[in-house]
């Protein structure tokens, strides 16, 4: 694939990426670890958020702004300060604020401490539009936060657009398995966690622990035969149609239960092999935003994997906030890529017929 003319390379920008994930899984890391309940607010859509959403938020948007001087700075993001500047929110705020800063002095690559304002200022950075024209970070501060809350997985998800394309994605895991993932919460046998994965268009996929070890290569499988594949979906029921992924494995012939794991985690666990197939069919109405998936969808590719919409068509970032495409988004090797695609769209063709009235 080839790179958008003039951008011969991303590393100062992926080195950037990483770093501000990376220092963005330190706060969030800490916040699980001593969850509370007063540090879970309510949003208008009633998913929970918590100070680390907005922390992490703050930290990218800090390094980022700090690492990567060229041009204007662009972040599309999941939060903004509105909740945080209403009456009741003072004690909340003082805890991002506090969260943010022992996050920094404990990094030290920055001497800075950051007043409550400076605070909500960070967090408006990620108010962008996107589009099809420019550099736009995209931005998911904690993906999975439900998984966030109940101690399961999570990921910090980070990428950037250019030209209304994905040309490198980070996501960040505290909690995923170095090695593999091995079982249906997630987890595996061996005791280091915490990936880090990352990709550049044009330049493969790695992976590397969140305290540094040197970054690997890493390749989707190469199984061809649907029999032998095993498939992510998410943890939450209500997140996806259980009832049509199932019959969608049925007639692919998939022996293998489904493993269920919260977030873009599932993204960086195919991209290294673990299993064959990711897809995500929510229920109809539901709008993906492009947060949800431009870090992960580069990760795959550039792991050798494809990623698609169940026309099978590429996913478009370019649209804005919200990702255009048709039905659902299906992620596996280019080997299986195609029976996928037909049984996924047979599955729908019958779903249509049985819900029309005769």
């Amino acid at each position: 694939m080839s790179r958008p003319a003039g951008n011969p390379s991303y590393a100062a920008e992926l080195g950037a990426a990483k770093k501000a994930v990376a220092l963005a899984a330190r706060l969030c890391q800490t916040v699980q670890q001593e969850i509370v309940q007063s540090d879970i607010q309510s949003k208008a859509d009633k998913t929970p958020v918590t100070v680390a959403d907005y922390g992490s938020q703050v930290l990218v948007s800090l390094v980022l702004n700090m690492e990567v001087t060229s041009g204007s700075f662009s972040m599309v993001a999941e939060e903004d300060s509105e909740d945080l500047r209403k009456d009741g929110a003072e004690e909340i705020l003082e805890r991002i604020t506090d969260l943010v800063n022992k996050t920094l002095a404990e990094d030290g690559s920055y001497n800075i401490l950051l007043s409550k304002e400076a605070i909500l200022s960070a967090i408006d950075t990620g108010k962008s539009e996107g589009g099809p024209s420019g550099r736009h970070w995209v931005l998911d501060p904690i993906d999975g936060t439900k998984g966030f809350v109940r101690g399961g997985q999570y990921a910090i998800a980070l990428a950037l657009l250019d030209e209304g394309r994905v040309v490198l994605g980070v996501l960040g895991c505290p909690n995923l398995p170095f090695t593999s993932v091995s079982n249906l919460s997630g987890s595996s046998s061996g005791d280091q966690t915490g990936a880090l994965f990352s990709a550049a268009i044009g330049c493969g996929a790695e992976v590397q622990s969140l305290d540094g070890s040197p970054p690997q290569k890493i390749s989707v499988c190469t199984i061809d035969n649907p029999a032998n594949a095993s498939f992510f979906e998410s943890y939450e029921g209500a997140h996806s149609m259980r009832d049509f992924t199932g019959s969608v494995a049925e007639k692919l012939g998939v022996q293998a239960p489904p493993v269920r794991i919260d977030s873009q985690a599932k993204y960086g666990a195919l991209a290294r092999g673990d299993g064959a197939i990711y897809w995500r069919f929510p229920h109809e109405g539901y709008r993906e935003t492009i947060w949800d998936h431009a870090a992960g969808s580069i990760v795959v590719t550039e792991a050798g994997g494809v990623v698609k919409d169940a026309s099978g068509n590429d996913l478009d970032f370019s649209k804005g906030r919200y990702l255009v495409r048709d039905t659902g988004i299906i992620a596996t090797n280019k080997q299986l890529m195609p029976s996928v695609l037909k049984c996924v769209q047979e599955a729908i063709k019958e779903k249509k017929q049985a819900s029309s009235p005769l």
